[in-house]
C-alpha cells in the first residue's frame, strides 16, 4: 500500500501535488476549527461554513459566511492565525522548515515542489530562500504584534485582550488574511491614524514580495553596493505606484460622495488605507458600501491585480499588470523586444503574463455570469465579491453570509484558484507536451 502511493506521487508533476497539499491543508483545516474547544458552544456551524471557512484562511481572503468573534473561542482564534500561516506564507515553506528540523534531506522532487509554490523558475537557492521568508515573516508578525498589542493597552481593560487583538491582528495583516476578532474589522478604529498606520506597513510588507523583502534586507544589513534584481524593480515601483494610484484614485471619485463632508487627512488615511487593503489585505476602516459606484468599480480592479508575486496575496500579480503594459507600449511603438532598466525581459514571461490575464478574466467573467444567474443580487455586488475572492482581498459588500450554496461554491474556488495562481492551475490541467521533430508550414493570421 505504501509502495502504491509512493508510485501515485511520484507520478503526479510538481503542480498537481501542491494542489493536492493545499487540499489537505483544507481538510485538516476543517477538522481543526471543527474542535469543539474552537467554537462557541452557542455558534451556528454548517459544513459549508466549515468548507469556506477553511478555504478563506488557507487561501489568505478573509471573506466569511459567520462572524468570527462570535463563533470561535480563544484557542479557535490561535487555530485559526496558525491556518493563517500556512496559507499567507505557503505550505511549502512550513514544510521545509518541518523537513530541516527533523534533518530530512531536500531532494529534487522537493525543490520542485518549492520552486512551484513560490512561484519561482530557478532550482538554486530555494531552501534558503525559505529559511529567509520564515525568519523574516515571523519577525514582522512579532514586532507587529508588540507594537499593535502594547497600543492597544489604552482600547482593552487587561493586558491579555490587548495582546490578543495586538497579535491576531499582526498575524491577519501580516499575512494579508484579513480576519479580524473585533467582529467589525478596523472600523473601530477609523479615526486612530497610529494602528492604522501599522497595519498598511503590515499589509505592504506581507504583500510586496518576499524575494523583495530579502534584497532589501541584503541591501541593508549586509551589502550596500547590492544591485536590486530586474524582478525586485519591477515589482516596487509597480506596488508602490498602484498604491498612489489607488489612493488618488478613491480620492478623486469619491470626492463629491464620501468623502465631501471630512477634514483632509481624514479623507487621506481613509483612501490610503482602502487602496492598501485591495492589494490583498480584506481590512477595512469603513464600510466599503458607502463608496460610490465608480468608486467600487475601480476598486474591483485594484483587487483583481493583486498583491505582487512570492507573496501572501492573489489575483494576476503586480508583475503581470506591469508586463502587459508595458507589452502594450512597446508593440504600439514597433519595438521588438521589452527592455527595462538596460535588461531584455524573457518573452516567456511575457507570454505568460497574458495568458495569466486572459485566463483570470474568463475564469471572473464566467463565475460573473453564473452567480448572476443564481444570486438576487446587484450586479455591481457580485463583480464585487468575485473580484474579491480572485484577489484573494476579503472585502465584500455584505452579500457572502446570504449567497447560495451554489455561489458559496463558486467563491471557494475563486479563492482556492487565487491562492495557489493561475499558472499552477494552467501546469496542473495541462499535460507535458511532446516535442515533435518535424514543423509545419508557417501560415499568418490576420489579428485584429
Amino acid at each position: 500500500m505504501r509502495i502504491d502511493l509512493r508510485l501515485r506521487r511520484q507520478k503526479l508533476s510538481p503542480a498537481k501535488l501542491i494542489v493536492t497539499y493545499y487540499f489537505i491543508a483544507v481538510t485538516v483545516s476543517i477538522l481543526l476549527l471543527s474542535l469543539p474547544l474552537a467554537r462557541r458552544p452557542e455558534a451556528e456551524w454548517t459544513f459549508i461554513d466549515a468548507l469556506f471557512t477553511s478555504v478563506s484562511a488557507v487561501s489568505v481572503t478573509g471573506l466569511s459566511t459567520i462572524s468570527i468573534k462570535d463563533t470561535f473561542t480563544t484557542p479557535g482564534y490561535f487555530i485559526l492565525a496558525f491556518i493563517l500561516q500556512f496559507g499567507g506564507i505557503g505550505i511549502m515553506t512550513l514544510s521545509t522548515f518541518v523537513w530541516l528540523v527533523l534533518r530530512r534531506r531536500i531532494g529534487l522532487k522537493e525543490r520542485k515542489l518549492i520552486m512551484t509554490d513560490q512561484n519561482q523558475s530557478n532550482l538554486s537557492g530555494l531552501v534558503n530562500l525559505l529559511k529567509q521568508i520564515l525568519i523574516l515573516i515571523l519577525a514582522i508578525e512579532i514586532v507587529g504584534g508588540l507594537i499593535l498589542g502594547t497600543y492597544m493597552l489604552k482600547y482593552y481593560p487587561d493586558w491579555q485582550e490587548a495582546y490578543l487583538h495586538g497579535f491576531f491582528a499582526s498575524v491577519s495583516a501580516t499575512t494579508n488574511g484579513g480576519f479580524d476578532i473585533t467582529g467589525q474589522s478596523l472600523i473601530p478604529f477609523a479615526k486612530d491614524y497610529f494602528i492604522q498606520f501599522i497595519n498598511i506597513l503590515l499589509l505592504t510588507l506581507g504583500a510586496i514580495g518576499f524575494p523583495v523583502l530579502i534584497e532589501l534586507k541584503t541591501y541593508l544589513f549586509h551589502e550596500k553596493k547590492h544591485r536590486f534584481t530586474l524582478f525586485a524593480k519591477v515589482t516596487s515601483i509597480t506596488f508602490l505606484g498602484l498604491l498612489a494610484f489607488g489612493t488618488i484614485g478613491i480620492l478623486l471619485l469619491d470626492s463629491q460622495h464620501f468623502f465631501k463632508d471630512k477634514p483632509w487627512h481624514e479623507s487621506l488615511f481613509y483612501a490610503l488605507f482602502q487602496s492598501s487593503t485591495t492589494r490583498s489585505g480584506g481590512l477595512a476602516t469603513m464600510d466599503v458600501s458607502q463608496f460610490s459606484d465608480s468608486t467600487l468599480l475601480f476598486m474591483c480592479l485594484l483587487m483583481f491585480i493583486g498583491a505582487s508575486p512570492s507573496s501572501v496575496g492573489g489575483g494576476i500579480r503586480t508583475t503581470t499588470f506591469a508586463l502587459n503594459l508595458l507589452f502594450i507600449y512597446h508593440f504600439a511603438r514597433g519595438a521588438k523586444s521589452l527592455k527595462l532598466f538596460k535588461r531584455e525581459v524573457h518573452e516567456a514571461d511575457i507570454t505568460k503574463s497574458l495568458v495569466v490575464t486572459i485566463v483570470a478574466v474568463m475564469i471572473c467573467f464566467a463565475s460573473t455570469i453564473i452567480l448572476a444567474a443564481t444570486e438576487s443580487f446587484t450586479l455591481l455586488e457580485i463583480l464585487f465579491e468575485v473580484s474579491s475572492a480572485f484577489g484573494t482581498t476579503g472585502l465584500s459588500l455584505g452579500i457572502t453570509a446570504d449567497l447560495s450554496t451554489i455561489g458559496k461554491i463558486i467563491i471557494i474556488l475563486l479563492m482556492f484558484i487565487g491562492r495557489i495562481g493561475i499558472v499552477t492551475l494552467l501546469l496542473m490541467m495541462g499535460k507535458k507536451e511532446i516535442e515533435a521533430n518535424f514543423k509545419y508550414p508557417t501560415e499568418r493570421i490576420i489579428i485584429g
